[in-house]
């Protein structure tokens, strides 16, 4: 893990780390230093505001529709909408969970290595999927240990 820890911080206080226009991890910096985090903590900030910003479209969708259609193959088209709607809205809603742990890891100093291991989760795995808690070992241990489990 990181000897340096943003627990040290006084609460609530939010980095203002300057960053250049296109800065993208690399290894040549130390891992998980300063600036990956802040890259980081900027991305999932980001991916989250617009999570929320399209469940919130989702739910005004919802709501604005006109509910009284006496057409029954119009009501079975805006059923069928409104079912993919609502299938969208929880997976922004399972996915707003998972962001909401990147940016508690991110706080408690433990983001970017493996929740299983305590290894590096790495820079190219994070950036194709920041909200990964697991090292590429772990996550397909764990996805075989599912695999039998639904198989048996």
């Amino acid at each position: 893990m990181s000897e340096r820890s943003i627990n040290d911080l006084p609460e609530g206080y939010v980095a203002q780390l300057e960053l250049a226009d296109g800065y993208l991890p690399t290894d040549k910096d130390e891992y998980m230093c300063d600036e990956h985090i802040e890259y980081f903590r900027r991305r999932i900030e980001q991916w989250k505001e617009e999570l929320l910003k399209e469940s919130n479209e989702t739910i005004e969708n919802l709501r604005s529709e006109a509910r009284d259609v006496s057409d029954e193959a119009e009501r079975a088209s805006r059923e069928t909408e409104n079912t993919f709607e609502l299938r969208t809205r929880d997976r922004y809603r399972k996915l707003l969970k998972k962001v909401n742990k990147a940016l508690r890891r991110i706080e408690s100093g433990d983001y970017g290595y493996c929740e299983e291991t305590d290894e590096e989760i790495g820079l190219p795995r994070l950036i194709a999927r920041p909200i990964a808690t697991m090292c590429i070992d772990a996550q397909e241990r764990w996805e075989l240990k599912q695999k039998i489990t639904r198989e048996g």
